[in-house]
């Protein structure tokens, strides 16, 4: 007998991932869980364009849990959907990771791969997670501004384009965009209500979890369960060569100790920039210099793997 948080499932599947393999993936998806979960109800939707993944999960109450395949993009669509239901209605949630990146994947415990990741939602356990907000949306692991969200942008163009992924897409779109779009931000920035204070940015990163760009860990004390948003700014004057070795180090956390790194934790952040730079939410582009970044305690129940 599965358990109460695994009787009705909602399974959320992104037909495009893996650059078009998530139908196939979807179905494998299904008779794992047929197969493991065959005392549940399982329905299963696919998403037909972006942020239809959002307009499902909206209506995805009555579940017990929502399953969600795909990457970062997908779950941030889901996400927002989930947080327009009431707080006492609103279903766990488990990941099937099967995007370029995976960073909220990661930050879960979450193992890769369809076999895997089923098996592990069979034996799940929820977790009350936090939820950031900014500008009036939610996201799951990561903001970020300047150099670094360039190049995550920049990455999901590339991976568009060439079908590439992971860690070495990373790599080849952080090494173009050192060379197109290295250069610091001045902005104006309040820290839990506090006076504002003013800076320069060359990399911005507000995280929920301790990840970003597919597995580089930007902020190696971020939890997703404490309350508090972790942030990582690196400070001019940085040369390339220094913003290299920087990106190195980040792979493993190692960046920490650098002088030109400033790293702490707040419940909000008002940011104000000079001038717009390059923004973006778990993947997806914004565009504006006023942004307004909190935190949501306990917002959702996620399904962690008990090995974690």
């Amino acid at each position: 007998m599965m358990p109460d948080h695994l009787q009705d499932i909602l399974l959320i599947a992104n037909p495009a991932s893996q650059n078009g393999k998530g139908a196939h993936l979807a179905e494998e998806a299904v008779e794992e869980l047929y197969t493991r979960m065959n005392d549940s109800t399982l329905d299963v939707l696919l998403t037909k364009d972006a942020h239809h993944a959002t307009e499902i999960a909206a209506g995805a109450a009555g579940y017990s849990s929502v399953i969600i395949l795909g990457g970062d993009g997908v779950i941030h669509e889901a996400v927002n959907g989930i947080m327009s239901i009431p707080k006492e209605e609103r279903p766990c949630v488990g990941v099937i990771p099967t995007g370029s990146g995976n960073d909220f994947a990661k930050a879960l415990g979450m193992p890769s791969g369809v076999h895997r990741a089923c098996k592990a939602l069979c034996s799940s356990i929820p977790k009350a997670t936090d939820i950031g907000s900014v500008n009036g949306s939610w996201f799951t692991e990561t903001l970020s501004f300047g150099l670094d969200a360039a190049i995550a942008l920049d990455t999901v163009e590339r991976r568009k384009t060439s079908g590439r992924k992971g860690t070495a897409l990373y790599a080849e779109s952080a090494y173009h965009q050192l060379k197109d779009s290295f250069r610091s931000y001045e902005y104006e920035l309040v820290i839990d209500g506090r006076h504002p204070v003013c800076g320069e940015s060359i990399t911005f990163a507000v995280q929920n979890g301790p990840y970003y760009g597919g597995g580089f860990c930007i902020c190696p004390e971020a939890k997703l369960d404490d309350g508090l948003l972790d942030i990582c700014i690196s400070h001019p004057p940085v040369t390339r060569a220094k913003a290299v070795i920087g990106f190195l180090k980040a792979k493993t956390g190692h960046h920490v100790g650098m002088h030109e790194m400033e790293l702490f934790k707040a419940e909000h952040l008002v940011i104000d920039f000079k001038e717009m730079p390059p923004t973006q939410v778990d993947g997806e582009a914004v565009h504006s210099t006023h942004y307004e970044v909190g935190i949501e305690h306990d917002a959702v129940r996620f399904l962690y793997p008990q090995s974690r």
